[in-house]
């Protein structure tokens, strides 16, 4: 390899840098030079790409080089799709060649679990026209004669995927960058970011310093420490990397596609005449952890073959002409991996103008031309392009950079990318990271706790006697009985949720009112004691948080948002203080645990334990004050997630558990039972309750979303995101967020089913639960077109919802079906 030997021979020269860029990006891997290049289709000027050593020399190089366009969700797919059309033509506009073959691929499934995800993928793909085909085993057989198809089910088959060559799409990359302005740099390793009131300044090199506007982090296995320097928070974590070359083997045509045989944890590519092996096992093995070497450039690491032996023996029991060809290589290399398996990009929340596109968890090559175009688009505008919250480095927490915690976790997300994705799929390792004060009393209770952010929390109890674990499926999971029994509990009686990863805020201050009553869309200016649900959006009235606000007293306020945004919505809310406002905003998670009683007994339950009245003319809904609870003292909040009758009880860390033990002593002669996360969903989504992430995004406004009730349009000093929504009110809506319930009471919706009208696709369902009550599984989803501009059709027009390539009749509503008018939770 030419760079290879351009490392062995002469000294580089000393590059001469500029004294200052608009933007500076640090690394030459596919996705630095991405980033470059879409910079530069942009007419951005003044754009710097710095690189260590030479472009592709850190993981780039060694890439397999697949071009695959369906991804686990919408927006992802997206990407990819955008990646794959930007090769297509990437050679004809730069002169340099790519590599790029669209050979199509194959995808194989051995068992039930995974033939249903993949048919619920190809249902997925007609959302945004990925043609994608379902396959028989002849079929597949007929496609690909080299394969053993004898334990395979079915698969599915896309003819546009295909692959390239990683450092050559990287030079064109490069050349397209350079041919529009945008100046590229080798040999210029960066020795520290510079920072000062709050903003990134430049960078220093061996070579000088450079001024800058902005600057992204995208240096690959090299990132997490380069942003720890600065306090940036990316956390990732290096791997070892399996590939095999095989040279003669018999039947191999250039024709041959990419095949995933994901249960065999193995993919199979065409190369130069040669077949590449390359593997995703369950255990992967983390290096690096003590840092990488300095001049680490175009390298190998040794590997075991000992490990990779078994993917081998797999791999020609798969294709036994594997049997008879030789190994002409067998390869090691280093990729980075996520805590998630899915990568980082965005704005970093600690600088405004410092980004992020790392932890690529080796599928950076067929995602580089979508997170080159998104990264681009949102330095430019100052906001991200799309819903990207599944990939926004906002999303870590700040325990996750601990290196311990990502040395164990990305031992299982290297796998992760070939394992079933199966509903509810819960981490294995790096577990009981985060807990709630209650949580040795809920396992005693049998909960079967899931992960959050870091948080174990109870998703559903096991009957006494039995083992609290998932047996995973797309059907009926062995918890659905389990979680049938919590939710019809909490609807006849009374449940106990333990929602202590509730993040918790405290805004307080002379000026935290006027602050708040900008952010939010509800006016948030009550008297004490008032709960208000609202939103806030962003200045194209996306919504950007889905939250509660309780005013503690004149001037202070309680935040109560979701776990998964504690450091997006934090960071959304301090970056909107205006620096002479006098208020002060303090994060109180750790500080507060949280029991939420729900169920028609809620009331009579809870008042036998306090002398406080909680009759419904002394205690209304939205209201909140502090009671005599045990020992303690505990602010009880009547608000319901749930469509029931409820409190949410806030109680300091240390007194939490005695609350519980009181709760529970009394429990009984209530009805009480005691319900997870997943009875929790089951509820709310009967309810149409919206879910931030899934229902609703920041690109989804409350006007789509149904929740003008909490629009103060005239409040004094309005809200941000105002203008947007009251023009989108006068030109009319696009989409409109609707229930469904499917006719047949068997099938089950999670998400990303696509939603008929007619022979019309009309949207996708955002998120999807089953409805205990209600005997069906109910799902919500935008609908578009004219349904949307005139709803007055909806619920009696002809729906259907595609589950797994099956189209089923579904009912339609715009109001809840189930307690519409909410009398239970204002009784």
């Amino acid at each position: 390899m030419a760079n290879a030997e351009e490392k062995a021979g002469a000294l580089p020269r000393q590059p001469t840098l500029p004294r200052r860029a608009a933007v500076v990006v640090i690394g030459g891997g596919v996705i630095g030079c991405s980033i470059a290049y879409h910079l530069g289709r942009a007419n951005r000027s003044g754009v710097l790409l710095l690189e260590r050593q030479q472009l592709t020399s850190g993981t780039t190089w060694h890439a397999a080089g697949l071009i695959g366009q369906l991804r686990p969700s919408v927006n992802m797919t997206h990407l990819a799709r955008y990646t794959r059309e930007l090769y297509d033509q990437l050679e004809a506009e730069t002169g340099q060649a790519t590599g790029y073959r669209r050979c199509g691929s194959v995808s194989l499934a051995t068992n039930e679990e995974r033939f249903e995800e993949l048919k619920r993928s190809a249902s997925m793909a007609k959302v945004f026209g990925l043609e994608v085909q379902v396959l028989t085993p002849g079929a597949i057989k007929g496609r690909v004669p080299l394969l053993n198809t004898d334990d395979v089910l079915g698969g599915i088959h896309i003819p546009t995927d295909g692959y390239a060559n990683a450092v050559d799409i990287t030079q064109a990359l490069a050349k397209g960058a350079r041919n529009a302005g945008v100046r590229i740099v080798e040999n210029a390793p960066v020795t520290a970011i510079r920072t000062a009131k709050g903003r990134v300044t430049g960078v220093a090199t061996a070579h000088g310093e450079v001024d800058a506007d902005c600057v992204v982090l995208c240096a690959g296995m090299w990132t997490r420490d380069l942003a720890a320097s600065i306090g940036v928070n990316v956390p990732l974590h290096a791997c070892e990397h399996y590939y095999a070359l095989f040279e003669s083997v018999e039947g191999l045509n250039p024709d041959f596609p990419v095949v995933r045989d994901y249960d065999a944890c193995t993919y199979y590519k065409y190369d130069a005449g040669k077949l590449l092996v390359g593997a995703f096992e369950p255990e992967a093995r983390p290096w690096g952890a003590d840092g990488i070497p300095e001049d680490f450039s175009f390298d190998e690491i040794a590997g075991s073959f000992d490990h990779f032996e078994p993917i081998l023996h797999g791999a020609m029991a798969r294709l036994p002409a594997l049997e008879r060809a030789g190994i002409q290589k067998f390869f090691c290399g280093p990729e980075s991996f996520t805590p998630d398996v899915r990568y980082h990009i965005g704005q970093a929340p600690e600088y405004g103008n410092c980004f992020v596109a790392a932890g690529l968890n080796s599928i950076g090559l067929q995602s580089a031309g979508g997170i080159g175009k998104v990264v681009s688009d949102w330095i430019s505008a100052g906001h991200p392009p799309a819903d990207l919250w599944e990939v926004d480095v906002r999303r870590n927490m700040p325990f996750q950079r601990n290196r311990k915690y990502l040395r164990e976790r990305v031992s299982e997300s290297l796998g992760l990318l070939y394992a079933t994705h199966f509903p509810h799929r819960q981490f294995e390792t790096a577990r009981g990271v985060r807990r709630s004060p209650l949580h040795d009393r809920l396992v005693a209770a049998g909960a079967c706790h899931g992960e959050a952010a870091g948080w174990e929390r109870p998703n559903w109890y096991a009957q006494p006697g039995t083992t609290p674990r998932y047996e995973y499926s797309y059907g009926r999971g062995n918890w659905f009985e389990r979680t049938a029994a919590e939710h019809r509990g909490v609807r006849t009686q009374v449940g106990l949720f333990d929602q202590s990863s509730f993040a918790k805020f405290r805004l307080e201050g002379r000026d935290a009112a006027q602050v708040l009553n900008r952010v939010c869309t509800n006016n948030v200016d009550v008297r004490p004691g008032r709960i208000v649900y609202t939103q806030w959006l962003n200045e194209r009235g996306g919504i950007e948080a889905d939250l509660t606000v309780t005013r503690l007293g004149e001037d202070s306020f309680l935040v109560v948002t979701a776990a998964a945004t504690e450091v997006r919505d934090f960071h959304w809310l301090k970056s909107h203080i205006p620096p002479d406002a006098r208020c002060v905003l303090t994060n109180l998670t750790s500080g507060l645990g949280v029991i939420s009683l729900m169920g028609p007994n809620a009331r009579a339950l809870l008042q036998s334990l306090t002398p406080a009245d909680l009759s419904n003319e002394a205690f209304r809904f939205a209201t909140s004050r502090e009671i005599e609870l045990g020992h303690a003292l505990v602010r009880a909040s009547r608000i319901t997630y749930v469509g029931e009758l409820g409190w949410e009880l806030y109680i300091p860390t240390e007194f939490a558990a005695g609350v519980y033990d009181e709760i529970t002593a009394a429990g009984d002669a209530f009805g009480l039972v005691q319900a997870g996360y997943h009875a929790l969903d089951s509820l709310r989504i009967e309810k149409a309750y919206r879910h931030w992430g899934h229902d609703i995004t920041d690109e989804d406004s409350p006007l789509e979303a149904g929740f003008d009730f909490t629009l103060k349009f005239d409040k004094p000093g309005g809200f941000i995101g105002r203008e947007a929504v009251l023009r989108q009110r006068e030109q009319g809506l696009a989409k409109r967020l609707v229930q469904f319930k499917l006719s047949d009471p068997e099938p089950l919706l999670h998400h990303n089913e696509p939603i008929w009208c007619g022979d019309q696709i009309a949207g996708y369902i955002r998120s999807g639960n089953y409805g205990h009550t209600l005997g069906g599984a109910i799902g919500l989803g935008y609908v578009t077109g004219s349904l949307a501009a005139d709803p007055s059709e909806i619920e009696s027009a002809a729906f259907e919802i595609e589950v797994a390539g099956v189209r089923i009749p579904a009912l339609a509503s715009l109001t809840p079906f189930y307690d519409p008018q909410n009398r239970r939770v204002r009784c």
